[in-house]
């Protein structure tokens, strides 16, 4: 947020409740954590993905993004597409069109074959864009997505914001 002087100002974060955590105490650079909860994704009206295997990570005003094992991915799921995009702690980014059901999602997963040092946990996993899903769940929630064009946060009832990625937040 910019203030009427024009300076830098960061947003108020919403108090978490109990059970609940504030995007606001991530830290940054982000770190990895392992988790146990059951992961379900949906696309083409076919489960792609059911795992109690994956980590998230964490990063100072975004929602959660999950990583789940490319073997957790029903056969043919992940297509390799070109092009890559570069993250400053965890490397360069390499991307899967993810395809179901007849429905195809371009560039709808990504994953770091060689990622940054305290980031290797991720060299054989894969995040999903949840908005382009059919459905993500988190032991039964369903999901709703981080706004912005190349945010893949994974917002439950358990996370407070306010979020990154959404309009006027590219200051954050």
């Amino acid at each position: 947020m910019v203030s009427s002087n024009g300076a830098f100002r960061r947003p108020r974060p919403i108090k978490p409740g109990p059970g609940q955590e504030s995007v606001w105490d991530y830290p940054r650079p982000p770190r990895i954590e392992a988790r146990s909860e059951r992961i379900v994704v949906r696309l083409g009206g076919q489960v792609i993905v059911d795992t109690a295997n994956a980590v998230r990570v964490l990063e100072t005003s975004h929602p959660p993004v999950y990583y789940v094992p490319l073997d957790a991915f029903r056969s043919g799921v992940l297509v390799p597409v070109g092009g890559t995009t570069f993250c400053e702690f965890k490397g360069e980014a390499s991307y899967f069109d993810v395809v179901a059901g007849g429905v195809a999602v371009s560039r709808g997963g990504w994953t770091y074959t060689k990622p940054a040092r305290g980031f290797e946990a991720l060299s054989s996993r894969v995040a999903l864009y949840p908005d382009h899903m059919d459905s993500c769940e988190i032991n039964g929630e369903q999901v709703t997505f981080q706004q912005g064009d190349f945010y893949g946060g994974w917002i439950t009832r358990q996370i407070v914001g306010p979020f990154k990625g959404g309009p006027g937040t590219a200051g954050w």
